[in-house]
C-alpha cells in the first residue's frame, strides 16, 4: 500500500483514531496493539460505526475499498504523520527533558498563540503512539507547531525525530528520571540530547538554558543556538515572590524591567517562563502579548497546581516524580510559611538500581526540612528506615486523610503517575 493513496482519504477525513469507543463517522480506524488489547479485533466495528477507512495487520476482515491491510498498523500510522509533516514548511518546535516540558510546552504554546495559528500536543501525547496522532491533529493552515517528546530509553528521542522532523528544540533539563531505562543521568544526557544531535544535522536552531552548564557541550554542534537565562541569556529574571504564587521579574534592556505575576507554584518555574519568554522574542511577539499570555496560563494537569479546598492550601504536583523534581518540590514548600503544613508523598518509578538509594535520599531531606506531617506512600518507601507515616498506596492513604481532616493547613501532594495521589485531593 502507497501512504499517498492512504493519505488521500485523509486529506478528505482528516480525523484519526485508534479506540472504536471515540471513533465517529468519517474518521480513520488504526488498528493498534498492545500486551492487553488488539485493535484488530474492533476492525468490524469500525466500519459499522461508518468509518472512512480501517487500517489493520491481521486479516480478521474481508477486503474492501475502506480495508487497508498493512504489515505493521503502527508503523502505517508513523508513516502517514510523517507524510503530513512534509506538506509543512513552518516551524517545527519539539521539547524533551526530565521536568518541566509540559509546562513549558503549554507555556509556550500560550505565547505562540498570540500572534500565531499554533497547535500543540495535547495533555502529554508524548509517546509513539501520541506524536503521531498529534501530528495528524495539525490543520494545513496552522503556523506553529509545538510538539512534547517524551523518552525513557536511547534512540526514543531520534525516532521521534525521523517522524515529527522539527526545526527549533529545547531540552528543558536532564535530571535523575527513568534511569533504569537511560542508564545512569549520563545516560538521559545522551538520550535526550538526541534532539540536539538531530538539530545539528539539519542546521536547526536550539534554544539552550545557559544557566545549565552541561548544555554548552551537548549542543556545541548546533550552527543556530539561542540562550536563555541569566548567564547568557539576551535578558535577564529573578524570583520576585514564590509563595503562594510565583512572581518573576525580566530585566531586558529593550522592554526595561517588567514583572510577571503567574498562576504557577514554585520557583522551579522559573527556566520553564524563560523559555516561553525566550521563544516569544526570537519570533518578534511583544513583551506585553508574552506577559498576558504567561500571567493567563492556569494549569489544570496535576502540575504545580495551587487549590484551595476549605481551609487548606494544596500544592497538587501529582502527575510525575523523579528525584530531581522532589528536591526542587521540597525546597520550595520548605520555603513557604506555614506553622502547619502536610506532605504526602508518592514513592518514585523507573530509578533501577538506584531507588531504594534515592528514596532514602529523600527520607532524609524530608526529615532535615522539619515539615509537621509527612505521609508516604507505596513503592520502595517501604524497603527504607523512616519515622514517617507509610501506607502502601494512596487509596488507605486517603482512608487516613478522612480520618485525621488537616484544617488550616498547607498541603503538598507530589508522587509518580502510578501512585495516584490525586486521590488523596478527593478526601481533602
Amino acid at each position: 500500500m502507497e501512504i499517498s493513496q492512504l493519505y488521500r482519504i485523509f486529506e478528505q477525513h482528516p480525523r484519526v483514531q485508534t479506540d472504536t469507543r471515540l471513533l465517529q463517522a468519517g474518521e480513520i480506524f488504526f488498528a493498534l496493539k498492545g500486551p492487553n488489547f488488539n485493535g484488530n479485533s474492533f476492525a468490524s466495528k469500525a466500519l459499522e460505526i461508518g468509518a472512512a477507512a480501517v487500517v489493520i495487520d491481521e486479516p480478521t476482515i474481508p477486503s474492501g475499498p475502506k480495508v487497508f491491510l498493512v504489515p505493521d498498523a503502527l508503523e502505517t500510522l508513523q508513516a502517514l504523520a510523517k507524510h503530513h509533516r512534509k506538506q509543512f514548511n513552518i516551524p517545527f518546535i519539539a521539547i524533551t527533558g526530565s521536568n518541566g516540558k509540559t509546562t513549558t510546552k503549554d507555556l509556550i504554546h500560550a505565547v505562540l498563540s498570540t500572534t500565531f495559528n499554533t497547535h500543540t500536543t495535547k495533555g502529554n501525547l508524548n509517546n509513539h503512539i501520541g506524536i503521531p496522532l498529534t501530528l495528524l491533529s495539525i490543520p494545513i493552515e496552522a503556523e506553529m507547531a509545538v510538539i512534547e517528546m517524551g523518552a525513557n530509553h536511547q534512540k526514543e528521542i531520534e525516532g521521534y525525530c525521523t517522524i515529527a522532523l522539527p526545526t527549533h528544540g529545547l531540552i528543558t533539563n536532564c535530571g535523575k528520571a527513568h534511569m533504569e531505562g537511560f542508564g545512569g543521568v549520563e545516560g538521559i544526557k545522551k538520550g535526550k540530547g538526541e534532539l540536539f544531535v538531530h538539530l545539528a544535522n539539519q542546521e536547526g536552531t536550539a534554544f539552550i538554558n545557559g544557566d545549565l552548564d552541561y548544555f554548552e557541550g551537548m549542543s556545541k554542534q548546533i550552527k543556530h543556538r539561542v540562550f536563555y537565562g541569566n548567564k547568557r541569556g539576551s535578558f535577564t529574571t529573578a524570583v520576585m515572590q514564590d509563595e503562594p504564587l510565583l512572581v518573576i521579574e525580566v530585566l531586558d534592556p529593550q522592554w526595561g524591567k517588567q514583572r510577571i505575576f503567574t498562576r504557577l507554584v514554585g520557583a522551579y518555574n522559573k527556566p520553564n517562563i524563560e523559555a516561553a519568554i525566550c521563544i516569544g522574542k526570537y519570533f518578534d511577539i511583544s513583551l506585553d502579548k508574552i506577559r498576558t499570555a504567561i500571567e493567563s496560563y492556569s494549569p489544570d494537569n496535576a502540575r504545580s497546581q495551587l487549590i484551595e479546598k476549605g481551609t487548606n492550601k494544596i500544592i497538587l504536583d501529582a502527575y510525575n516524580s523523579n528525584p530531581s523534581s522532589m528536591q526542587v518540590a521540597l525546597e520550595n514548600f520548605t520555603r513557604q510559611k506555614s506553622e502547619n503544613k502536610y506532605l504526602f508523598v508518592g514513592a518514585m518509578m523507573e530509578l533501577g538500581e538506584d531507588s531504594i538509594k534515592e528514596h532514602r535520599l529523600l527520607s532524609e531531606a524530608i526529615q532535615q526540612s522539619g515539615i509537621q506531617h509527612v505521609i508516604l506512600v507505596g513503592g520502595d518507601f517501604s524497603k527504607i528506615t523512616h519515622p514517617f507515616l507509610y501506607f502502601d498506596d494512596s487509596a488507605t492513604a486517603s482512608l487516613w486523610v478522612k480520618e485525621n481532616h488537616p484544617s488550616d493547613a498547607l498541603i503538598l501532594i507530589k508522587g509518580s503517575r502510578s501512585t495516584k495521589m490525586e486521590k488523596i485531593l478527593d478526601s481533602l
